[in-house]
């Protein structure tokens, strides 16, 4: 279960690094952002791994929570999109029309997924959309902070918007496997040590 609250929690990290990035760079580590993607679709999974299809997927996001919760190279906008995204899922959990609306529209974004696959551009739309009809609506909003010209590209704009959706939706399976924000406070050092193993677990399953 703590291995599974690691996966969960590097689930949030990677999805708010991939943000960042895109919010000032305009680009993004192309395989994290799509595992991440892909997970807002993994509604029943086995295990916390398989929601990100295996421990690769959520490598970036193990590093950076690595990073930022037992070294001195801590990123600040990281941290605050992390607790902007995890107050917002706290929102959500107390909205039971919300939640049905989101699980609806997920429902209806598959079959779009099925066709183009989930690293598509009218895929990350329609999920943008759906974030903007939702989860934006929720008060205090996520506000990104980044490269203007970045922030001005509606694909952009829309590419951070699905983005933030997975950073919630793996929120989300943190909360299902037992984390909460106690928990994170009381045990970083656990928590960096923890993925530390699983990063070399899955250094060792590459071969």
């Amino acid at each position: 279960m703590r291995e599974s609250r690691v996966i969960a929690l590097a689930g949030v990290f990677q999805a708010c690094s991939l943000v960042r990035s895109l919010a000032n760079d305009g680009r993004c580590e192309a395989a994290a952002a799509e595992s991440s993607l892909a997970s807002v679709f993994r509604i029943d999974s086995d295990s916390a791994a398989d929601v990100f299809g295996g421990l690769a997927g959520i490598r970036l996001g193990m590093e950076c929570l690595v990073a930022n919760l037992d070294s001195a190279d801590r990123d600040a906008a990281i941290a605050r999109l992390v607790v902007g995204v995890m107050r917002l899922e706290r929102k959500l959990v107390s909205r039971s029309d919300m939640r049905r609306q989101v699980l609806e529209g997920i429902e209806s974004i598959q079959r779009q997924v099925d066709h183009l696959g989930v690293a598509h551009a009218t895929v990350q739309a329609r999920l943008a959309e759906l974030y903007s009809n939702t989860l934006s609506t929720l008060r205090p909003r996520i506000v990104v902070h980044g490269n203007p010209a970045q922030l001005s590209d509606p694909r952009r704009v829309e590419q951070i918007r699905s983005l933030l959706f997975a950073g919630v939706r793996a929120a989300v399976l943190w909360r299902q496997v037992g984390g909460s924000q106690w928990r994170l406070l009381l045990r970083r050092s656990e928590y960096a040590m923890l993925a530390r193993g699983l990063l070399t677990r899955c250094t060792l399953d590459r071969g």
